[in-house]
């Protein structure tokens, strides 16, 4: 058997003589925490363990805190709706964006993306958008790890902590180094702990929203009133939608570098958008719930009261190992495509150091709590605008202009290649599209200012902005790359040779 690098040289990656074990362990770490394509027999995981990932992933506490978000704007029906038609739509584009290149090739997400942007046109949307965006998910998920437990500290010591205090801190700090231990530990341990904690986040999610129904009353949950609209009730719910869009595209990231783990298409775009979808759902409507009727959609406040000191104790640690197995899959594919963007420039680091050196800014910013909870809306809302961008020109890429053939050997050869290098690196069609996409979402609906043209009662922001994208990315690459062969005379996809 052979393996061939993506440059196409053979390497022996088995045989029994001992020499071989080396380069053949090595080639292993290269394809988990580097940027090789997996081989067919590297693919571990079935539909239901990518099921549980995604699981493990939508039912974070910050799906309770979007939920609350949700609850500012509209009631109980409304809220379920948005959340249904906005997770709806953002999963829709976000999904075929992200998993069914990577998993057909094997490759994350960010090697494939060198056709629509460049090589250098990867790095500097990884070294902006994708890293502030991870950095900031990772942020909040390592401060709501902090708030349950420093819930569990008052609750089992009966001292009186602020949400916001130095326990939040110390908490979220704790939870970043062990979110680090898991990191190093590589995909498939990821995939262990997932598998138990997905089903127990379930389970839990469901006695959630029956303590809240049997501690309010669902009269009262439906005719709560929204707490803090807008007069417009359209506008409420459109903000609502696109909220929830944002969420939903949001996934972009990691989804690519995570589905190439799958063994099959049908394991991978399924498993992706139900498992996000319906998770997230739930979640999201005990969030909505529990804010409508108690005024706070945070668990870690209101679960101890209603479930008792045990249970409610129980919950909160399970909580936030949730969290912190969250914050490691999104630190994993973030890894990985600041390597496969970097080029040689962070070669030389080390897979643990470079991921405790991306915690860093995630620790500093657990120092500012309350921040990262004020602020949620508009970063997802934000991060939204570009990353709805990326996904329609992404799309029109694979999907358009390449017909879904790629060629592996050319990707990963990069600017030494011909058929996905650029002068300077860069495919100003796809970095243009990504521009023109941004700027129109922020002209229709600008979440800092809350400010939105009338038209985007009818049309929300994201889906328009990614149509555009789409369709601007097409005639650039008319325009400015008429000539350039687009596809490869024959498909190289991951396979053992």
């Amino acid at each position: 058997m052979h393996r061939r690098t993506p440059a196409g040289d053979p390497v022996t990656a088995g045989m029994n003589a001992a020499p071989a074990s080396k380069p053949s362990s090595e080639l292993d770490n290269e394809a988990a925490f580097g940027t090789f394509p997996l081989l067919r027999h590297e693919r571990v995981w079935s539909g239901w363990d990518y099921t549980w990932v995604n699981t493990a992933l939508a039912i974070a506490t910050w799906a309770f805190i979007v939920g609350g978000s949700t609850a500012l704007l509209v009631g109980f029906q409304d809220g379920v709706a948005a959340m249904i038609i906005g997770n709806a739509i953002g999963l829709c584009f976000m999904v075929l964006a992200s998993t069914v290149a990577s998993q057909r090739y094997g490759s994350e997400q960010y090697t494939m993306l060198r056709g629509a942007f460049g090589v250098a046109g990867v790095a500097v949307l990884v070294f902006t958008v994708i890293v502030i965006t991870e950095m900031g998910w990772s942020s909040l998920l390592a401060v709501m790890a902090g708030r349950a437990s420093s819930q569990v500290i008052a609750t089992t010591t009966s001292a009186a902590l602020s949400q916001y205090g130095p326990a939040v801190t110390v908490g979220g700090l704790l939870s970043i180094l062990l979110a680090w231990f898991i990191l190093s530990r590589g995909p498939v341990t990821l995939g262990k702990f997932n598998k138990v904690i997905a089903p127990g986040l379930a389970v839990i999610t469901v006695v959630m929203m029956v303590f809240l129904v049997s501690n309010t009353s669902v009269g009262e949950l439906f005719s709560a009133a929204p707490l803090a609209p807008f007069d417009d009730n359209t506008l409420n719910f459109m903000v609502a939608v696109e909220f929830n869009v944002g969420v939903g595209v949001s996934w972009y990231p990691i989804m690519g570098s995570l589905a190439r783990m799958t063994s099959s298409r049908k394991a991978a775009v399924w498993p992706a958008y139900g498992g996000l979808f319906i998770a997230t759902l739930i979640a999201q409507t005990v969030g909505l719930a529990s804010a409508l009727t108690l005024g706070d959609s945070d668990p870690t406040v209101w679960m101890v009261p209603f479930g008792g000191p045990a249970l409610g104790v129980a919950v909160l640690i399970f909580i936030a190992f949730a969290n912190i197995t969250s914050m490691s899959s999104i630190v994993y594919s973030t890894i990985l495509a600041i390597r496969q963007s970097s080029g040689q420039v962070l070669s030389r680091i080390s897979w643990k150091a470079l991921t405790a050196l991306f915690f860093v800014p995630p620790a500093v910013m657990t120092f500012f709590p309350q921040f990262m909870y004020e602020q949620f809306m508009v970063f997802v809302s934000v991060s939204g605008a570009f990353l709805t961008s990326i996904c329609g020109t992404a799309l029109a890429d694979y999907f358009f202009v390449r017909h879904q053939r790629m060629d592996l050997r050319q990707l990963h050869l990069g600017q030494r290649g011909t058929l996905y290098s650029y002068a300077g690196g860069v495919n100003w069609a796809g970095l243009g599209a990504v521009a023109v996409g941004a700027l129109f979402y922020l002209w229709l609906y600008n979440p800092i200012t809350l400010e939105a043209q009338p038209v985007f009662n009818l049309v929300t922001a994201s889906l328009p902005a990614a149509i555009l994208s789409a369709a601007t990315y097409l005639v650039l690459m008319r325009v400015l790359y008429r000539n350039r062969p687009m596809v490869p005379a024959e498909t190289t996809p991951a396979k053992e040779s």
